[in-house]
């Protein structure tokens, strides 16, 4: 009855004649006769199907979920790179690049597709996805902080392809031995952040951090929406209990300044800055910042400029619908700190429990990898992941120029994809490729160079390594390797499959569960069902970048 009195409203008539409209605009070549009634039960089914809005008309279907991105009232933002590219030795024999120790990219992956989505493309960085894991290489001795191990195999994409890994461990801390931390919490608690997967996962995430405390420790709570707020002064971890009650106060509501209150927490944390201690920023927010400066390069360049005190900032992202990946990324690596996304408490416990010691305490700074081919050896090669790590050759012997730190415990892989000379490659052959092939060090494929600063120093450190001809069967790779490039497959799968060649979503699994170790946290049976998940959603259509079903 309800339906009937509505018909005859004004407002209705509006909306039902102009998707009479647009089912007549449509159908028009089909020169079909519509009686006022039928037309009448096609603009309600019309209204249905498709979006209709007008100024002077209701929308009479509800909107997508916000949450499903290419949607409308999705605004989430990941920055846009093209994948590395494949480089021919004779042109372009030097490759340097930033390690990257983030992991945010994987779980944001990973609630995709918990969600039932695929994930967009430029929410895809192999070497984040890589890197979440921790593999087993030696451990550092001597005086440097962190070991190198190169292991190279058999392809798993081409037949006539090896892959390189080289892998860093980085010397553990135990947490109990940590420096002193001076941790400033930054919380954003504007109305964006009063969904159940933003505010409340942050509070039980400071919460988790907050046990770990010791008394030589301390913690400022700021908060920000309208405008910034300190909750909390400077307290010693001792005092666990006055630090949860600040954290339970916290309730969302107001818009989003970000940019004083970024200004406030390096302020405070300046104040209470610890020498040869840890002094950090922590800041968990969905990263949508709408007043104030918004601006993504003049936020970015701001926390750039404020690490030179010797305070980091880290981010922990949350939620989904707004989430802007692209500065919580790039402002965790201006600031020297980690970017990591939270997707449950169990990844909150990963990251403020396990890895505590990585996630706090830096041991190498500004890390930076150069690798020359030779081309007597190498014909081609490209770099897997790191897209927006890439650096100008000339930028790793320049101190100035700024990298990635390592944490304590910290694992980075990287990985490059080579056709030796000899082989069938990605690229045409050259005229004069046999010219650059001088036959010199026919023993070597290439030549390792790694950069890195001690904390609090200007002056780098220089370590080499060659990279030795030969390669392992793949299935005699050892377990860490495999897994890798599983999970690099995995990765390209996702965002370009063109790199996988013949491999599919079956041979990733194999791949992965033959690399299968003892797992006590369980992740990397995780990985597999996350494949799975992956290859059942991309057989099905992709997700609809419109809203318009009728078009």
């Amino acid at each position: 009855m309800k339906n009937q009195q509505l018909k005859n409203t004004p407002s209705c008539k509006a909306v039902l004649a102009l998707s009479i409209t647009a089912v007549l605009l449509t159908a028009c070549s089909k020169e079909q006769m519509v009686s006022s009634d039928m037309a009448e039960t096609s603009a309600n089914v019309a209204s249905v199907e498709a979006i209709t809005v007008n100024s002077t008309a209701k929308m009479v279907s509800p909107a997508p979920s916000p949450s499903i991105y290419g949607t409308e009232g999705n605004t989430e933002k990941y920055q846009k790179t093209e994948t590395n590219s494949v480089k021919s030795v004779g042109q372009a024999p030097i490759s340097t690049f930033s390690i990257d120790v983030d992991t945010g990219s994987y779980t944001n992956v990973r609630r995709f597709l918990n969600e039932g989505n695929l994930p967009p493309k430029d929410a895809v960085r192999i070497e984040e996805m890589v890197n979440y894991f921790d593999y087993q290489y030696p451990n550092p001795i001597g005086i440097h902080p962190f070991s190198v191990n190169i292991e190279t195999v058999d392809s798993p994409w081409q037949a006539n392809a090896k892959v390189i890994r080289i892998g860093i461990k980085a010397k553990d801390i135990d947490s109990k031995q940590l420096p002193p931390a001076n941790l400033v919490f930054l919380v954003d608690v504007s109305g964006s952040m009063s969904d159940n997967n933003k505010l409340a996962l942050v509070k039980k995430t400071l919460k988790l951090l907050t046990e770990q405390l010791r008394s030589q420790d301390q913690v400022t709570l700021i908060t920000y929406a309208d405008g910034e707020k300190m909750i909390l002064e400077p307290t010693s971890g001792s005092n666990k209990s006055k630090i949860l009650a600040a954290i339970d106060t916290l309730e969302a509501g107001g818009a989003t300044a970000g940019e004083q209150a970024i200004q406030m927490a390096y302020k405070s944390a300046q104040k209470s800055f610890v020498k040869n201690g840890i002094n950090r920023i922590l800041l968990a927010t969905d990263g949508d910042f709408n007043v104030g400066v918004t601006d993504f390069d003049t936020l970015k360049n701001m926390v750039a400029e404020k690490r030179k005190s010797g305070i980091s900032l880290s981010t922990f992202g949350y939620g989904s619908g707004n989430y802007d990946e692209q500065l919580m990324e790039q402002l965790a690596d201006a600031g020297d700190g980690n970017y990591s996304y939270i997707d449950s408490e169990k990844e909150a416990k990963k990251v403020l429990q396990r890895q505590l010691s990585s996630t706090l305490a830096t041991v190498a700074q500004d890390v930076k990898i150069q690798v020359e081919f030779n081309p007597a050896t190498v014909k081609e090669y490209r770099l897997i992941g790191y897209e927006n790590r890439m650096l100008k050759n000339e930028d790793f012997n320049n101190d100035k120029v700024d990298a990635g730190d390592i944490g304590a415990g910290h694992t980075v892989t990287a990985l490059y994809e080579i056709i030796p000379v000899g082989q069938k490659g990605w690229l045409s052959d050259s005229r004069y490729a046999n010219a650059t092939a001088l036959g010199k060090n026919a023993k070597e494929y290439a030549f390792v160079n790694l950069r890195y600063k001690q904390p609090g120093q200007s002056q780098s450190i220089l370590l080499s390594q060659p990279i030795a001809v030969g390669s392992k069967a793949l299935n005699q790779a050892s377990a860490d390797t495999r897994f890798a490039l599983a999970v690099a497959a995995y990765g390209q799968q996702l965002r370009s499959p063109e790199y996988n060649a013949a491999m599919q979503w079956n041979d990733i699994i194999d791949l992965a569960q033959s690399a299968q170790k003892q797992d006590a946290f369980g992740l990397r049976a995780e990985f597999v069902d996350l494949i799975k998940k992956a290859k059942k959603l991309s057989s099905n259509q992709p997700i609809q970048k419109t809203i318009n079903k009728s078009q």
